[in-house]
């Protein structure tokens, strides 16, 4: 029996059903660090009898917290404890910089960088003709070797000269900056959807898990635009938070 199944407390009298009764105190050691990020709870059976419950009542539980992003299953290692989610100011800032800011280790897989023809979303975001010359790139982006985002990104051909390995080590942002380009500006829209197989196996997510998206168009000091953005991110892993002010 896990030792922090003698922290949970269960009120049959109670009118709080029994599965959420569990889920909220698990929650709670979780968010006090009882149960720290990282931490293999046991199978449900073994919880189930720990806490003198049926079995769906655990796994109902269980599936509560999973689906709100405190809990992960993982097919060969069990239930965790998730890491930390990643919060991040909406801010004209790169992930990559955003992530060594709160000290986590950004790490980036480079899985295309060609010059591709511009459909008509992307030819009217960056102001050029559609099918015009323009550079794609898409990456993997990690925090502490955990995957949380899949960036893929449109800039004018000739911008800034890229290599993959430039963008192992560096944010886009970054390098646009060294290129002696300001960024000024930027429109962006936050959405959310469902990922397809081929996302949510790069994600390590299960088919069909939500996903936070972010379409992002930046300009330059003059107003134009040098790159448009389309980014994935976990939702089980990640927010964005801003700031609202009264006026």
């Amino acid at each position: 029996m896990e030792p922090f199944t003698k922290l949970i407390t269960i009120d049959r009298g109670s009118p709080v059903p029994l599965y959420f009764q569990v889920a909220q105190q698990l929650q709670e050691l979780i968010e006090t660090g009882v149960l720290p990020p990282g931490t293999r709870l046991s199978n449900e059976i073994a919880m189930a009898d720990g806490l003198g419950l049926s079995r769906p009542t655990v796994r109902q539980a269980m599936q509560h917290l999973v689906d709100k992003g405190l809990l992960a299953r993982k097919r060969g290692v069990g239930t965790q404890v998730v890491t930390n989610r990643i919060r991040r100011q909406v801010e004209l800032t790169s992930l990559h910089e955003d992530l060594e800011r709160d000290g986590r280790r950004p790490r980036t897989e480079v899985l295309s960088l060609a010059t591709v023809p511009a459909d008509r979303d992307v030819a009217a975001a960056l102001r050029v003709d559609e099918g015009a010359d323009v550079v794609a790139v898409e990456r993997l982006r990690f925090a502490d070797d955990e995957p949380i985002a899949l960036l893929r990104n449109h800039l004018p051909a000739g911008l800034l000269e890229l290599t993959g390995e430039a963008l192992t080590r560096n944010g886009l942002y970054q390098l646009i900056r060294r290129s002696g380009t300001d960024l000024r500006s930027a429109t962006q829209t936050i959405g959310a959807r469902r990922a397809t197989a081929a996302e949510a196996r790069l994600l390590d997510e299960a088919r069909g898990a939500t996903l936070l998206t972010m379409t992002r168009t930046a300009y330059d000091n003059s107003g134009n635009p040098v790159e448009r953005g389309s980014h994935l991110y976990r939702a089980s892993r990640y927010s964005f938070e801003m700031t609202v002010a009264a006026h």
